[in-house]
């Protein structure tokens, strides 16, 4: 598919569960019962209830991780979370960066945007921002940011060099980002790769976790650390939908693998 159309399936499956939880009370559900418009497949992150600012009504279940554990926020910085959906992350950054900081999230999913602007209301916060707009081409300024991060979201983007160079852009010097993020070992078959469905959940997307790493090496981010690494087992439901027992049987016996990382770097 062509990078304009990826972006479009994107975009209508996310406002789609977006839709769905604006019209349910949430019960952290989301990506396992199929209660918001569930993804064919979700990485279902790390559980965020016993995180200080994990705000359940923001919480779709469509993370692979937490990056704010990993990403050094002080009290006062400015922070930009890049696909920041029903605000989730936005709201557990908040209650690092303090009343002095300030939190902005990038989405360009209208739904998402309206359903995190809502919750923000409800909460009250005053320096929490959401913007619409695309990653590979942000409408934020040079040398903004303190930190970025990121939840399950730069798999999404097509265009993996142009999100990192501006990531770069918009970072301070000396600034550094944390992302949570999907890679993969070894080989996906080319059955997974080529479908959009495994697209959006953030499985078809995913690179070999040394792509990744050089893409971020040749931006020249410096200090490139991998935190945590999880592997993720895809469902043997899912497995049978696109793959032959014979084919399951090769895929499950090679060293292939499909990881949850969370990483982060700094600008020189």
């Amino acid at each position: 598919m062509k990078s304009t159309d990826l972006k479009q399936v994107v975009k209508e499956k996310y406002g789609q569960i977006a839709s769905q939880s604006m019209l349910q009370v949430q019960t952290s559900c989301c990506g396992t019962s199929g209660c918001c418009g569930e993804l064919e497949f979700s990485m279902i992150g790390d559980e965020y209830q016993n995180i200080e600012g994990h705000v359940p009504d923001a919480d779709l279940g469509l993370g692979c991780g937490i990056p704010t554990q990993f990403a050094g926020i002080k009290k006062g910085d400015h922070v930009l979370d890049l696909g920041s959906g029903a605000g989730n992350d936005c709201f557990v950054v908040r209650a690092i960066v303090g009343e002095t900081g300030k939190v902005t999230g990038l989405d360009f999913t209208d739904l998402m945007i309206d359903k995190a602007i809502e919750n923000a209301k409800k909460l009250g916060f005053k320096n929490v921002e959401f913007i619409k707009g695309d990653i590979e081409e942000m409408p934020l300024p040079d040398n903004h940011f303190d930190v970025i991060v990121s939840n399950c979201v730069l798999n999404l983007v097509p265009d993996k060099n142009k999100a990192f160079a501006q990531m770069k852009r918009v970072l301070k010097t000396n600034g550094h980002f944390c992302v949570s993020d999907v890679v993969i070992k070894g080989n996906l078959p080319e059955k997974l790769r080529k479908d959009a469905e495994m697209y959006v959940g953030c499985v078809s997307g995913a690179f070999n976790i040394d792509e990744y790493l050089e893409i971020i090496h040749k931006q020249d981010f410096i200090k490139i650390i991998v935190h945590k690494q999880k592997e993720i087992t895809l469902p043997e439901n899912v497995l049978e939908k696109y793959l032959s027992k014979q084919e399951i049987e090769s895929y499950m016996n090679e060293e292939n693998g499909i990881f949850s990382i969370t990483v982060s770097a700094y600008k020189k």
